[in-house]
């Protein structure tokens, strides 16, 4: 038999043993569903809750300020349409990249068809964002910028930190698509000045089709579904996905056993990723 050697993580990773593993019991033993008010579905409530605050923790954030989707395209399409309608009165001028995923550049091509202003800042030979650039392009009436961390092409990390002050100090939400970041690289989204964060479970080891939104408390944001007769006391209308959220979340606690093998990890991505550009130029 052939062996395969997968080079490929940008585009999807396996899922991990101990992830299928946790996977499992949900799909045969703890299946209710977990908005029920039922003892019956109280493993699967409980769960859920664990796996939201693992997602928190590991940004610095809130529990109550993640919402779990089918994944990054999801959240990307949430953040975006939302924002735009949420807050068309102050504005209708949006930021972004040339160089984002399609899930963004999709989103703003339709928000684009309805009347939204969208600013697309060029990027340098490492295919990284002007800082003059973003401030020299900041209106009245921005009332979003969105970035990704990191480029799912070539890896460029962007000045995220930067970009969230500017945001930040012009009274402008801030969202970056983090789905090549998340697990990858350190965040804080109150260090970042990150307003929304996306992400998704297929990028770091996790089932595929499922996801989250950060979604800063405060944000007067709509629900991205709607349908009669789910409650709404959360953003996101969708009834949550019990065996899918809960092995992503376990699984991203359990990949970076310390900070310090994080740190070492991360730095060698950044050598790595720094040769390979310099290569592509010359």
């Amino acid at each position: 038999m052939k062996k395969v050697i997968y080079l490929d993580n940008a585009a999807t990773t396996k899922v991990r043993p101990e992830v299928v593993e946790a996977m499992l019991p949900f799909y045969t033993e703890y299946y209710g569903n977990p908005s029920a008010v039922y003892e019956f579905s109280t493993p699967c409530k409980e769960a859920l809750a664990k796996a939201r605050e693992t997602v928190a923790n590991s940004l610095g954030a809130k529990d109550n300020e993640i919402y779990f989707t089918n994944g990054g395209s999801e959240s990307d399409n949430w953040a975006l349409i939302a924002t735009a309608e949420a807050y068309a009165s102050k504005g209708k001028h949006i930021i972004t990249t040339k160089i984002e995923h399609h899930a963004i550049l999709h989103t703003c091509e339709y928000l684009e068809k309805r009347g939204y202003e969208i600013t697309y800042l060029p990027v340098d030979e490492y295919g990284t964002v002007s800082i003059d650039e973003l401030k020299k392009a900041i209106r009245p009436d921005t009332i979003l910028i969105s970035v990704m961390f990191a480029n799912n092409e070539i890896g460029t990390i962007q000045p995220i930190k930067e970009i969230g002050e500017i945001a930040h100090e012009n009274g402008i939400i801030f969202h970056t698509d983090a789905v090549q970041a998340y697990c990858h690289e350190p965040i804080n989204v109150d260090e970042y000045h990150i307003d929304m964060l996306s992400a998704s479970g297929h990028k770091f080891h996790g089932p595929k089709g499922v996801g989250f939104l950060y979604i800063r408390k405060g944000l007067k944001l709509r629900s991205f579904i709607s349908a009669p007769g789910l409650r709404q006391k959360h953003l996101s209308t969708a009834a949550p996905r019990r065996e899918n959220a809960v092995p992503e979340l376990r699984m991203c606690r359990e990949s970076w056993v310390s900070e310090k093998q994080s740190r070492s990890r991360w730095q060698s991505l950044r050598i790595i990723r720094r040769k390979r550009q310099n290569s592509v130029i010359t």
